[in-house]
C-alpha cells in the first residue's frame, strides 16, 4: 500500500527519524538507539516511511540500511511553496503599510 507523503511526516517520531537518517544511512537498531521506543516501534515507523517512499532500504550483508529519499522531500517543499508566496505577499503589504504610516508621522 502506497501512503501519502504527508502521512509519513505527520508523526513527530517519523520526522525525527527522517532528520537522523538524512545525515547517514542507518540500521533499524542504530536508529532505535536514538529513541526511547522499542525496535519494533521503530520498524513500524520505517515501514510507513518506506510506504510513503520517503526512505529507501539497502541490503549490506545481513544488515538493512535506511536512508532518506531527498527527491521525495521536494514534494513537501513544493506544497509549502504556495504558502511561502502567500506569506511573502502579506509581509510585503505589511511592510508597505508600516512605511506609509512612518512617512506620514514625519
Amino acid at each position: 500500500m502506497r501512503r501519502d507523503i504527508f502521512q509519513g511526516i505527520a508523526d513527530p517520531t517519523r520526522r525525527a527519524i527522517i532528520v537522523l537518517i538524512s545525515l547517514q544511512a542507518m540500521t533499524p537498531n542504530a536508529i532505535a538507539d536514538n529513541f526511547s521506543i522499542t525496535r519494533q516501534a521503530v520498524s513500524k515507523h520505517l515501514k510507513i516511511l518506506t510506504e510513503c517512499e520517503l526512505v529507501k532500504q539497502e541490503q549490506k550483508g545481513r544488515e538493512i540500511y535506511y536512508s532518506l529519499e531527498i527527491e521525495k522531500m521536494k514534494e513537501v517543499d513544493q506544497w509549502l511553496e504556495q504558502f511561502k508566496k502567500i506569506w511573502e505577499t502579506r509581509f510585503n503589504q505589511l511592510d508597505d503599510l508600516l512605511t506609509t504610516i512612518q512617512k506620514t508621522k514625519i
